[in-house]
C-alpha cells in the first residue's frame, strides 16, 4: 500500500497544514484586490504572500520559487524520520511556470528552466536521485501524485516527495488577463454570478511511502483522460472528465464518498463542464468542496494543496464550505454549499482539469482499497521517428513536404510544431491502431521559446499587449493536447521535464504509467526545439508485449 507519511501547506494563510486548515475552517480567505501590481494596467484579485511573509520564507542564494518549495518540503520532513539521500527517494516537482519571473533577470540567469530549479531544490534538501518535473498545466498537482504512486507501486522507489509550487508574476497574471479569464473580485465557484478566476501562490508537499499502515491516507486509484476538443476550452460534453471519473469509480460504492473536491475555477466553462461530468457519472448527491475562494488558483500547487486540505477536513469529520458560492449557476445537477457539513466517511474524489485538454480524477481513502497494479508489463518499441536540424531541413520544410494539410500548424509554437510533425509521421508508420495510446513526452527546456516570445509582448510599458495566442503555448503540455486533438485520442496525456535526457528514467516512468493504466500502447519520447532550424526529437510507438 502507498500511504501519506507527512504533509505541508505553505501559503498566505499560514506556513503549516494545520494553520491553513484552521484558517479555512473559520472562513478566512487570502484573496485581495490589487491595482497597479507589477505595473499591470488592469486590476485583479489574487492570493499573494505579503512582503513580511516573503522575507520570512526567503533563503540566501535561492529564488523566491525555490525558497518557497524548499521551506515547504523541510517542514513536511520535520515530522518524520527519512534519509532523503537514499537512492530509494525521489523528488517530484509539480509546477506550471516555476522560475519564470527569472526569465528576464540577468542576476538569475540559468535559473529559469524548471529542471534546473528542481535540481537546485533537490540539492538543497540533500536528495541524490534525479528529480522529475511534472508540467501538465493545471492538473500537474494530481499528475505528480499519480506518478509518485506509480513509481512506488512499481518498486522503483520507497519514498516520493511530491512538491507543488507556484509564485505569481506579471508574466502569469497578464497571460490569464489576455484570455479574459481573471476576475478583480473574489471568485465564486459554480455561482450564477461567477465572472472569472483568481490566481494564487503557495507550496504544498505530500510525502508518500510504501507502508502497510491502516491509519494513513492512500491514493487508491487515479485516471487521466484528454478531451481531444480544444487546448484551452473544456469539452461542453465533459467527455474527458467523465471518462476519468468513471475509470476511477468503476465497481466502487459511490455512497462512501465524503466529498468531491472539484477544480472549481469559477470560470464560465470549467464549472459548467465539471457539473455535467459529475451528473453523468451519477455523483450528483455527493457534496462538493470548491476551495479556490480561499486561495485562488495556485496552478501547479493546487492539486497537492487541495488534496491535503480535504484529507485534513475529512479527518475532522467535515466537508469544507465553498466560499463565494451563493446560487447554482451551472446546468449539471450538483450538491454544493458555502456552509460546513458534517461527515463520517473516509474517502473523497479529487478532480482537476487544465489547458491541453487534460482531466484527472483521483480517489483518496483511509481504507485498504488500493488498486492492484500489474507490474510486469514489458514494452516493445515498434516504430521510431527521429527528427534533427542536423539533417539540413527546416521543420517547416518537413511539414510542407510530408504533411501539409493542417493549417493550424502555422499558429503553433516551435515546440508544438515539432511534436505535431513527429507524431504525424509516426502515426503513418504505425498504420491502423486498435487501441488509444497514451501520449507521454519529455524535454529539458520546457516552453522556453514561447515564454521568451510572450515576455516580449509585456516588457515594454509603452507597447504593452500580452498576446493570448502566444500565451497559450507557454505550457509544454500543449504539445500533447494538439496531438490528442488532431488524432482524437482521449487517453492519458502527460509532459515531464528532466535535467537531462535519461533514457532509463524515461523508460521507468513510461512502464510504471502503463502498468497503472488500461493503455495498451504509448507515443513517447524526447522533444526539444529552439527554432525552425534547431531542434531534436525522437519519439516512438511503444506497445505492451503479450
Amino acid at each position: 500500500m502507498i500511504s501519506v507519511l507527512s504533509t505541508n501547506i505553505t501559503s498566505p494563510l499560514g506556513f503549516t497544514t494545520e494553520q491553513n486548515y484552521q484558517a479555512v475552517l473559520t472562513g478566512t480567505s487570502a484573496l485581495k484586490h490589487y491595482e497597479g501590481m507589477w505595473g499591470l494596467p488592469e486590476p485583479f484579485a489574487a492570493s499573494l504572500f505579503s512582503e513580511e511573509q516573503k522575507a520570512a520564507l526567503a533563503l540566501d542564494g535561492f529564488t523566491r520559487f525555490e525558497s518557497l518549495a524548499i521551506r515547504s518540503v523541510q517542514e513536511a520532513l520535520s515530522h518524520i524520520q527519512l534519509d532523503v539521500a537514499s537512492s530509494r527517494v525521489v523528488l517530484i516537482l509539480s509546477t506550471t511556470k516555476g522560475n519564470v519571473e527569472s526569465l528576464d533577470n540577468p542576476d538569475q540567469e540559468g535559473h529559469y528552466f524548471p529542471s534546473k530549479a528542481a535540481q537546485t531544490i533537490a540539492k538543497a534538501l540533500g536528495i541524490s536521485t534525479m528529480p522529475i518535473v511534472v508540467c501538465n498545466a493545471c492538473v500537474s498537482g494530481l499528475s505528480a501524485q499519480l506518478l509518485a504512486n506509480n513509481l512506488l507501486s512499481a518498486g522503483l522507489y520507497d519514498y516520493a516527495i511530491v512538491i507543488g509550487a507556484e509564485v505569481q508574476s506579471k508574466f502569469i497574471v497578464s497571460g490569464f488577463q489576455s484570455l479574459k479569464a481573471v476576475s478583480d473580485e473574489p471568485c465564486r465557484p459554480f455561482d450564477i454570478e461567477r465572472i472569472g478566476l483568481n490566481l494564487g501562490e503557495a507550496a504544498a508537499t505530500i510525502i508518500f511511502a510504501k507502508t502497510s499502515s491502516k491509519e494513513s491516507w492512500c491514493l487508491v486509484d487515479g485516471a487521466t483522460c484528454n478531451d481531444a476538443f480544444h487546448n484551452i476550452s473544456p469539452s461542453p460534453k465533459a467527455d474527458g472528465c467523465t471518462k476519468a471519473i468513471e475509470a476511477v469509480m468503476r465497481d466502487r460504492d459511490k455512497s462512501k464518498l465524503a466529498t468531491i473536491c472539484v477544480h472549481g475555477t469559477a470560470t464560465l466553462y470549467n464549472d459548467q463542464m465539471e457539473s455535467v461530468a459529475i451528473q453523468k457519472a451519477g455523483l450528483s448527491d455527493i457534496p462538493l468542496s470548491a476551495l479556490k475562494g480561499y486561495y485562488g488558483h495556485t496552478m501547479g500547487a493546487a492539486g497537492v494543496l487541495e488534496t491535503i486540505l480535504t484529507m485534513r477536513a475529512t479527518d475532522d469529520g467535515v466537508v469544507l464550505g465553498s466560499k463565494g458560492f451563493t446560487e447554482v449557476g451551472v446546468s449539471g445537477k450538483i450538491c454544493i454549499s458555502n456552509e460546513i457539513l458534517q461527515t463520517n466517511k473516509t474517502s473523497f474524489l479529487k478532480l482537476l482539469s487544465g489547458f491541453g485538454g487534460s482531466n484527472v480524477a483521483a480517489l483518496f481513502s483511509k481504507t485498504t482499497d488500493n488498486r492492484q497494479l500489474t507490474t510486469d508489463k514489458k514494452l516493445h518499441k515498434a516504430h521510431t521517428i527521429r527528427l534533427s536540424s542536423e539533417e539540413g531541413k527546416t521543420l517547416t520544410d518537413i511539414y510542407k513536404q510530408q504533411i501539409g494539410d493542417y493549417p493550424k500548424f502555422y499558429k503553433m509554437d516551435i515546440l508544438t510544431r515539432l511534436a505535431f510533425v513527429a507524431s504525424e509521421l509516426l502515426i503513418k508508420d504505425m498504420g491502423e491502431t486498435q487501441e488509444e495510446p497514451a501520449i507521454i513526452l519529455f524535454n529539458h527546456s520546457s516552453s522556453i521559446v514561447a515564454d521568451s516570445q510572450f515576455l516580449r509582448t509585456i516588457c515594454d510599458a509603452e507597447d504593452f499587449f500580452p498576446s493570448p495566442s502566444v500565451f497559450v503555448y507557454t505550457l509544454p503540455n500543449i504539445t500533447t493536447g494538439e496531438i490528442a486533438i488532431r488524432l482524437h485520442f482521449q487517453g492519458e496525456t502527460s509532459f515531464y521535464i528532466l535535467p537531462e535526457k535519461d533514457e532509463a528514467l524515461m523508460q521507468q516512468i513510461l512502464e510504471a504509467t502503463l502498468n497503472a493504466t488500461n493503455a495498451k500502447s504509448a507515443i513517447s519520447g524526447w522533444i526539444d526545439a529552439e527554432s525552425d532550424t534547431k531542434f531534436e526529437c525522437e519519439i516512438s510507438n511503444y506497445i505492451i508485449q503479450d
